[in-house]
């Protein structure tokens, strides 16, 4: 048997118990890629999957030598998964997608000739046909308006996981060593030119999704904590108007009470008491804030990102 050539383009595609998708969803993907012209490799990564997906994926193994599986000792989730197929992917270009048909591959030669274009990110945007409950579509407008005021990041709730990333990115994405991830926004933080893809979502055609409100919350806080460290010092600001909205009206006060109560007030022990308090909690929020501040230095020392990327395919001098 003759060696396959170097990819150009890996295939990611994590898995988690999805059997049922994975006939309809690989013969859909190699007609697509057989048709691009080009080398590719399909590195499924399953992440500890209890059907039957990951022998699936070995039957296509025997008789497609482009196709390429990691199975992981448990579940680690989708993050780590994505992670680990960027990581193992050997091509010039790595796309990322789902197993479950909702990302509609007949867009992959877009993506492809985009990125031939010169873009070093490309990324799939959805537009219309989306089926999602009002409730999340409302907490993904106020998580993504929160967002992009705390990270100063331009990110949208309509643009995807369905994304390629060239050579280049991946290797600095590889740099990066913090354990809550969030991949798509480490890709955004990375920066580089990018190009964008329009696509309508596909119906999910088997099971249900695995992203429960509980893990969409865990994982908004996880994108934000990575990606920002304004939470630290949200403390600090409150602190900031409490602090002296309280010494004013502890002046004002003992100044009304030294002028023999021109205003009338009659404030009694309990009023002063409560300035007093309200003093001492703005007081105790600085602390915190400035407590943040160190914290904030820390937390992004322990991250070990790069101090700047550069792109090499625009070389100084």
């Amino acid at each position: 048997m003759s060696k396959r050539p170097e990819p150009i383009l890996s295939v990611v595609v994590p898995l988690y118990n999805e059997a049922a998708s994975l006939p309809e969803f690989y013969s859909a993907l190699k007609n697509v890629l057989d048709g691009l012209g080009l080398a590719y490799e399909i590195i499924f990564v399953n992440d500890g999957s209890t059907d039957p997906s990951a022998e699936i994926v070995q039957a296509y193994k025997k008789d497609d030598g482009a196709v390429r599986l990691i199975s992981f000792s448990r579940n680690f989730g989708k993050e780590m998964a994505t992670t680990a197929g960027i990581h193992k992917a050997g091509g010039q270009a790595t796309l990322i997608l789902d197993a479950d048909g909702q990302h509609p591959v007949d867009r992959i030669p877009e993506f492809v000739a985009r990125w031939r274009g010169g873009a070093k990110v490309v990324i799939g945007r959805r537009v219309g046909g989306r089926q999602t409950a009002f409730t999340k579509r409302l907490g993904y407008k106020l998580f993504y308006g929160v967002f992009r005021r705390l990270t100063g990041l331009r990110l949208h709730p309509d643009l995807s996981d369905f994304r390629l990333i060239d050579r280049a990115v991946q290797v600095q994405f590889n740099q990066l060593t913090e354990h809550n991830r969030v991949t798509r926004g480490l890709i955004d933080w990375l920066g580089y030119e990018r190009a964008y893809v329009p696509y309508t979502e596909n119906l999910r055609r088997h099971g249900t999704a695995t992203y429960s409100y509980s893990k969409l919350f865990k994982h908004a806080l996880d994108w934000a904590i990575s990606l920002s460290i304004s939470p630290l010092y949200i403390t600090a600001y409150i602190g900031a108007v409490v602090l002296p909205v309280a010494t004013l009206l502890g002046l004002g006060m003992l100044t009304n009470f030294a002028l023999g109560d021109p205003l009338n007030l009659h404030a009694t022990g309990g009023a002063y008491l409560l300035v007093v308090a309200l003093f001492l909690i703005g007081l105790l929020m600085v602390s915190q804030g400035i407590i943040g501040l160190y914290l904030s230095h820390i937390h992004t020392e322990t991250q070990q990102r790069p101090l700047y990327v550069i792109d090499q395919t625009n070389p100084e001098g």
